[in-house]
């Protein structure tokens, strides 16, 4: 088994991570867009008997001089399924090859559903896992609206008879830019972390045609903008990244219409599965019911392991 650490082709790490539908932060362009704003990045592709089975990226932190910890978040991302005894020779291979100096340590947040095997054993466990709400819309929209919890559907029906109106809003940074001033507003009142405004600029120029990595609606009633979602594109998945509504867009379910418009156009674009992105029942109830409602299924991950 042998571990390359650089001199990877763009085209044949996105060929991987587009036939499995992998999560953001496995996504080239998610991890040279961190780059550009200083943060290192490692890369693997592990292969065996010449063929690629596994791809990992790992956002690396670092103490000084003292050493660093690359953490690999929802991922490896494997070729083809592996019995866990084979995945922990792959753990192990990336551990032992990685390309760090000092004290060093590799932590690994698979993506790997709570209870499900995997080869992370011989590892040790320092977090639980986060949960997230993931949709797939490969079915008809007749299906996917069929799944859709009553209450749920009964208010996009209202958003669509109602005066709301969805605008796709571009590519450019000035278009978009008002959703993130309410973002970075919406973190410091609730005092949340996320990604840095920069990042989003950056991605959506990561490749020659910006509309493919980023979707962004809003939502109108007559000249005043009342909510907006932006979705971010990575192969045949998206993740829901970004959510801001006013009081009018609360009253009227904005949301409701909005991710039911966002469905529509990425099921236009071949997306498969859509991450809905993290799920708290206890601090934003509210916010997970109206994720769960979607009809997606609730995945809790197996944890991080070091």
């Amino acid at each position: 088994m042998i571990v390359h650490w650089d001199g990877h082709d763009i085209a044949t790490w996105d060929a991987v991570h587009t036939s499995a539908a992998a999560a953001l932060q496995q996504d080239w362009a998610y991890g040279s867009s961190l780059a550009m704003l200083g943060v290192p990045v490692l890369r693997a592709r592990v292969l065996r008997d010449g063929q690629q089975i596994a791809q990992a990226q790992f956002i690396v932190r670092k103490w000084g001089s003292l050493g660093a910890m690359a953490l690999c978040t929802r991922g490896p991302v494997w070729s083809h399924p592996l019995a866990p005894k084979e995945e922990a020779q792959v753990y192990a291979a990336m551990k032992k090859s990685l390309p760090l100096s000092g004290i060093r340590f590799m932590a690994i947040t698979p993506e790997v559903a709570q209870g499900e095997p995997h080869g992370l054993n011989p590892m040790r466990r320092i977090m639980s896992g986060m949960s997230t709400v993931m949709l797939d819309i490969t079915p008809s929209l007749e299906e996917l609206r069929a799944q859709l919890d009553r209450r749920w559907r009964h208010r996009l029906v209202g958003g669509e008879n109602s005066e709301m109106v969805v605008h796709r809003v571009g590519t450019n940074a000035g278009q978009y830019r008002w959703l993130l001033d309410a973002e970075m507003k919406q973190r410091a009142d609730k005092k949340l972390d996320g990604l840095p405004v920069q990042f989003f600029d950056l991605y959506v120029d990561s490749r020659k045609q910006p509309a493919k990595n980023i979707l962004t609606l809003r939502a109108d009633v007559g000249r005043d903008r009342i909510a907006a979602m932006m979705f971010l594109i990575h192969g045949e998945a998206a993740t829901y990244q970004v959510g801001w509504t006013s009081d009018k867009g609360r009253d009227l379910h904005a949301h409701n219409l909005i991710l039911w418009k966002g469905i529509e156009s990425l099921k236009e674009r071949g997306i498969r599965m859509l991450d809905l992105g993290g799920v708290n029942t206890i601090r934003s109830a509210g916010i997970a019911r109206f994720k769960m409602s979607t009809g997606g299924k609730v995945l809790t991950l197996a944890g991080t392991y070091i």
